[in-house]
């Protein structure tokens, strides 16, 4: 089962995702009644944890509405879907608390940057933050920006979504707190180096890297959330394409320190909250690495099995100005 959130009339909305398809929950809700008449308990739900594992109040229900959405013949389902070029993806999560991301978490990505990658024994996991302005949806434009146009990247990472306070769990039992996964794309500016005629320091390297990161639209997340209920994180492929073709195809069985693990070394520093999300690491396949990036009027897809594909054109953010003032 997959949920999204969009926007269609000015209504926010949460649904079912089938990749070309979205069912609206009240108006699949409203159906099920009709033709079998039963009601489901699905009161007007604005967040799609509450329909999902562990502890979302309307899991249930919502299992059940999908499963009688599927057994319904094409003319039947069409009359309950919206096409997605009818609607407005928006983020998949309400409000989320953190944005926690890693850093060098398959080996094979490190090696690419000219890194030598430790073993999971000899190390601990790199995690970093973005702020709340770089998140961005599917089919959201992503900026490139006037301060530092020349060197954005993509990475494709596996999202997971945490459905329940999580503090100092173990490995073992960390799985138990995910609600969902979805698809992230952590766009990077890799060459960003604010005041240039700056007097050089020990850590500028670090916090150049790192500024990199927070432009405005550079996490897009999405379309949808992947509910956890027989999910293993570890074994999904993980491809991602700019203009069609290929540049990341690989598997999240490759990750140094996997989802679990992960969720345990954090939950040992902060409390994770529901809708707290933590991007894993991206495989071999940036730009960086051939020295190839974004461009304005590119179009990146990343894509996670089972999940879906997260699409975003690339738009200069001077470009996107002028439009902006034509339309006015």
């Amino acid at each position: 089962m997959r949920i999204c959130r969009f926007l269609v009339d000015d209504a926010e909305l949460v649904g079912f995702y089938s990749d070309q398809v979205v069912y609206p929950l009240d108006q699949a809700s409203e159906a099920y009644s009709d033709l079998t008449g039963f009601e489901i308990d699905l009161p007007n739900v604005t967040d799609p944890l509450d329909l999902l594992p562990p502890n979302g109040p309307f899991q249930e229900g919502a299992n059940l509405l999908w499963d009688w959405i599927e057994s319904l013949d094409d003319d039947q389902k069409a009359d309950l879907s919206l096409q997605s070029d009818e609607i407005e993806f928006l983020v998949p999560m309400t409000y989320p608390p953190k944005l926690l991301l890693l850093a060098g978490n398959y080996a094979d990505h490190i090696t690419e940057q000219g890194g030598l990658a430790a073993e999971r024994a000899e190390t601990f996991p790199y995690v970093f933050m973005k702020p709340s302005t770089t998140l961005n949806s599917h089919l959201g434009p992503v900026m490139i920006p006037v301060v530092s146009p020349d060197h954005v990247d993509w990475e494709c990472e596996l999202g997971v979504i945490i459905g329940e306070v999580c503090k100092g769990v173990s490995e073992e039992e960390a799985l138990d707190y995910v609600a969902g996964y979805t698809v992230v794309n952590d766009i990077t500016d890799r060459k960003y180096r604010p005041n240039p005629e700056r007097k050089s320091r020990d850590r500028d390297k670090h916090f150049d890297w790192l500024h990199g990161k927070w432009h405005d639209t550079f996490l897009p997340v999405g379309p949808c959330i992947l509910s956890s209920e027989g999910v293993d994180p570890q074994d999904l492929q993980i491809r991602l394409r700019v203009n069609g073709e290929t540049k990341q195809d690989s598997s999240t069985s490759k990750m140094v320190f996997p989802v679990a693990a992960l969720i345990s070394f954090i939950s040992q520093t902060m409390t994770l909250e529901p809708g707290d999300l933590i991007a894993t690491g991206t495989p071999s396949g940036v730009g960086n690495a051939t020295g190839t990036y974004l461009r304005h009027g590119d179009e990146v897809e990343a894509e996670i099995e089972g999940i879906g594909v997260l699409i975003n054109p690339i738009v200069g953010e001077s470009e996107w100005e002028d439009s902006m003032e034509t339309q006015e």
